[in-house]
């Protein structure tokens, strides 16, 4: 299996793709369970996956 450098640029978008789905799903699942309409899951779910990546995709910055 070829291995990859952590910094190229696809790595790092198909990281940040993958928490902002993970971060969709949290956010609108948790607004539905509180009875939200289809707006407000819409905008949680953004607000959610924004904390997501800018949150733990931002740390990686730090340690070099």
């Amino acid at each position: 299996m070829k291995h990859y450098p952590e910094d190229c640029s696809v790595c790092k978008m198909m990281r940040s793709m993958a928490f902002t789905a993970l971060g969709m799903g949290l956010g609108v699942g948790v607004a539905y369970l509180l009875g939200a309409d289809k707006q407000n899951m819409v905008y949680s779910g953004i607000v959610v996956s924004t904390i997501l990546v800018f949150g733990l995709l931002g740390k990686n910055k730090n340690k070099s």
